[in-house]
């Protein structure tokens, strides 16, 4: 005959459930809310808090109804009797208060105390600055970097094999092929060790690159200038150089970084006199055919009247043209930045990606 199963015995008189554990408790709330539709995220607690959970909930088999309604009762008491509750020790504190303090106060306590506190580590690896991403993944196995990848946005990890060297892109690539049997803690190390190093990066004083930062000023220098800098640069560093011009973006890149079918979205950004004046001073030379471009890219009625205009316009001073080809560049950059467009990347083809 088989023994019934272990249960809390009912009914129970008033008071019964001081003889329960804190344990029993927290197991009766807990299996309670699961009954009730509550999404709890258990996850959050330590490991062996979950052990505990887990183990003390196995071991229990029937609550009644009396019992049942005095631990919730005391549950609801001690809620409403709490105050305050404050995140546990130094980690828990540093994550309440991120973006309150200083970025470099945050880091010299995390030294201080030793913690390196990352909540999900790989939310901090795919936020990380694609370029730093791009060196990690050179520098590490290709094993470890398919890994990578594998944990990261397609869209994400396809912009990252883009920016590597061929053959690095192709081992990384095979090496995927060999990740079914990488354990989630195997994965889990890896992502925490990723969010040290990205976590223990030095402080610096700018958030862009050098190159990023010569090419914005230049992006808004006069074409002279940009011209002479950029001559000069040749001499000092060409390599330097080289990456400077590829950040650079003016009214003459906008046909290799402009899509042909965002044209009529960028123009709408800027007053047609502006349009006209730009094209205008675009007719001739190297310009033309950014011009043409940008023409072919308005319907018809409007090309054949923008035209009308700048044959009525007659001659533009170049600074004159210079100044609202700049507007035009400035509508496409504040498109880009909200999401409405997307530019091509200088070593794509248009259509590319």
């Amino acid at each position: 005959m088989t023994a019934p199963p272990a249960r809390i015995e009912g009914p129970r008189p008033r008071g019964a459930a001081a003889h329960l554990s804190r344990a029993q408790k927290a197991a009766i709330i807990v299996r309670f809310l699961m009954t009730e539709g509550a999404d709890i995220p258990l996850s959050d607690l330590p490991d062996e808090l979950q052990a505990r959970l887990t183990t003390q909930m196995g071991s229990m088999r029937y609550v009644d109804r009396g019992t049942l309604a005095e631990v919730v009762a005391e549950f609801a008491n001690e809620l409403e009797g709490m105050g305050l509750t404050f995140p546990r020790g130094l980690p828990g504190a540093l994550s309440a208060l991120d973006g309150r303090i200083s970025p470099q106060t945050a880091a010299r306590l995390r030294k201080e105390a030793g913690v390196r506190q990352h909540g999900d580590p790989w939310e901090l690896v795919g936020a990380a600055d694609p370029g730093t991403l791009a060196t990690m993944l050179e520098e590490e196995s290709a094993e470890i970097a398919a890994v990578i990848l594998s944990k990261l946005e397609v869209a994400r990890a396809a912009d990252l094999l883009g920016r590597l060297p061929g053959a690095v892109a192709r081992r990384i690539t095979y090496a995927i092929s060999q990740t079914g049997s990488v354990s989630p803690e195997a994965v889990d190390r890896i992502g925490l060790a990723l969010a040290a190093q990205i976590q223990d990066a030095p402080p610096t004083a700018f958030a862009d690159g050098a190159v990023e930062r010569v090419g914005a000023i230049l992006n808004y220098s006069a074409a002279a200038i940009r011209d002479e800098v950029l001559e000069g640069l040749d001499e000092t560093d060409e390599d330097f150089a080289a990456l400077v011009r590829r950040a650079i973006f003016t009214f003459a890149h906008l046909p290799g970084r402009v899509r042909s079918t965002d044209i009529p979205r960028i123009l709408r950004e800027v007053d047609q006199a502006v349009q006209v004046t730009a094209l205008a001073g675009a007719q001739e030379g190297a310009l033309a055919p950014v011009a043409e471009f940008l023409l072919s890219g308005m319907s018809v009625r409007m090309a054949d009247a923008v035209r009308e205009q700048m044959a009525e316009r007659g001659r533009v001073r170049p600074r004159e043209a210079e100044e609202a080809q700049a507007e035009i560049v400035n509508a496409v950059r504040r498109l880009e930045a909200a999401g409405e467009i997307g530019l091509v990347r200088p070593d794509e083809e248009e259509g590319g990606g």
